[in-house]
């Protein structure tokens, strides 16, 4: 018998607005806190900003048995803006429609947190024994770049996440994806570095009624749609190879062949892609294989009859692996073309990579095979960037798997960040059966 009501507890948890910003995770914190010291756990919420603490709870192996490294089930419970003009469901009700939980977090990522959530208060209810330390950890502030979370937590509570922990459980993979008419679970072993630039430019100051030549919002404005439509060139990683080629192998005779010497080939792959990838999966496709700037944020000028001097764009980048934000900038120029034009560095950190030749890795394949014995994992990249980044720093190897079965017609990934996000209650209650069988059986002495 599960010691919480999943679907219960998640519903509740979405209804906590945690939008970032402002974050407020606190009464969510709470909550989860509260359910834990039911439970016998002694939670620490900690962080630099009261209103926005991280949760960390342990689990201890008994000393007889503790023989490796700590185990760590990570999230987070900040969640990105959702216009309620926009969803079928308010975004913060928690609504129970059609199978399925609706809500802002229902998959990024108040589901994962109640799946580890069931996990732990599992293994102590059911005095599994255990031969490593099992941490849960809710952080605050991943969506906005993790400077109260898990990066504060790395930097500043090490101790909390066991110094030194072997492994981290944390998002994104673990769910179905439908390809070639079969079933493919990616378990993420890469993820993109980030660049985030700002470009600006001046103009000639003056009184808007008079045409100016040099009207710096017109020059970025120029200089943004020719980003916009720019292919930037491709830089194949060898994480980007695992995952891609890991596909094609099951997609029929030769296919793995021609992506390995055609359509992972820096010269002719861009050319190719428009040709024999589906126009739907070209910009997932595209985003593993090259750096990206996407425009965010304009600014520019005070008064509606003053031209401004000086205009600025903020750029959300991304880095392949072994890419840094000078290699960007330098393409972002080719495309500009502009001398004018200043690029400055907002935020940096590098793509990280981890080894999908592990004990734990082994143990997802069979668990998973267990689960669906038709099911395929395979190690997979994403161009966005969790907390594993900062855990990276730990000596961690962090696996996203966040384990869900899911029907051809949801796109898992349009429920990140989109409208109507929502988790189907069966295939959530899957995972966490299959989260479970995964840290009880490797964590067994």
């Amino acid at each position: 018998m599960l010691p919480i009501d999943p679907v219960e507890t998640l519903r509740s948890l979405i209804r906590f607005d945690t939008t970032n910003p402002p974050g407020n995770e606190r009464p969510a914190s709470e909550f989860i806190a509260s359910i834990l010291r039911d439970a016998g756990f002694t939670p620490e919420l900690v962080g630099p900003d009261p209103d926005r603490p991280n949760l960390v709870a342990k689990l201890a192996a008994d000393p007889e048995n503790c023989r490796h490294r700590p185990l760590v089930l990570s999230c987070h419970l900040d969640v990105v803006p959702a216009d309620p003009e926009r969803w079928t469901h308010p975004p913060f009700s928690g609504v129970e429609a059609d199978g399925c939980i609706w809500g802002r977090g229902a998959i990024d990522m108040k589901g994962f947190a109640v799946m580890a959530l069931t996990t732990i208060l599992r293994l102590k209810s059911d005095n599994i024994p255990i031969d490593r330390d099992i941490i849960f950890a809710a952080v605050a502030d991943e969506e906005a770049g993790t400077e109260f979370g898990s990066r504060w937590l790395v930097e500043n509570r090490p101790d909390i996440l066991g110094d030194d922990p072997e492994y981290v459980i944390n998002e994104v993979g673990g769910f179905t994806l439908h390809q070639h008419g079969k079933r493919f679970y990616p378990v993420q072993v890469a993820e993109k570095g980030v660049a985030w630039l700002r470009m600006s430019v001046r103009g000639k100051p003056g009184h808007s009624s008079l045409p100016q030549s040099e009207n710096a919002i017109a020059r970025l404005g120029e200089a943004a749609a020719k980003l916009s439509r720019a292919r930037l060139p491709w830089h194949v990683s060898d994480p980007a190879r695992t995952f891609i080629t890991g596909i094609a192998a099951h997609a029929g005779f030769g296919a793995k062949a021609f992506c390995e010497r055609l359509l992972l080939n820096p010269t002719l792959g861009p050319k190719l892609m428009k040709l024999v990838v589906p126009k739907n999966r070209q910009p997932n496709f595209e985003a593993l294989l090259r750096n990206t700037a996407t425009p965010t944020v304009f600014s520019a000028g005070s008064k509606i009859n003053v031209s401004p001097s000086l205009a600025t764009l903020d750029l959300d980048g991304r880095l392949a692996p072994g890419q840094t934000a000078d290699d960007l900038i330098r393409e972002i120029k080719s495309v500009i073309a502009d001398d004018d034009f200043e690029i400055e560095i907002l935020q940096e950190f590098p793509a990280v990579q981890f080894n999908s030749e592990t004990p734990f890795f082994e143990k997802i394949r069979d668990v998973m095979a267990q689960r669906d014995p038709e099911g395929i994992v395979v190690p997979s990249m994403i161009p966005g960037f969790t907390d594993s980044q900062n855990y990276a720093r730990l000596g961690a190897d962090c696996y996203g798997f966040y384990p869900l079965k899911l029907d051809p017609e949801l796109d898992f990934a349009a429920m990140f960040h989109g409208d109507n996000e929502r988790i189907p209650i069966d295939g959530f209650k899957w995972g966490i059966e299959t989260l479970y069988e995964t840290v009880s059986e490797f964590c067994a002495p």
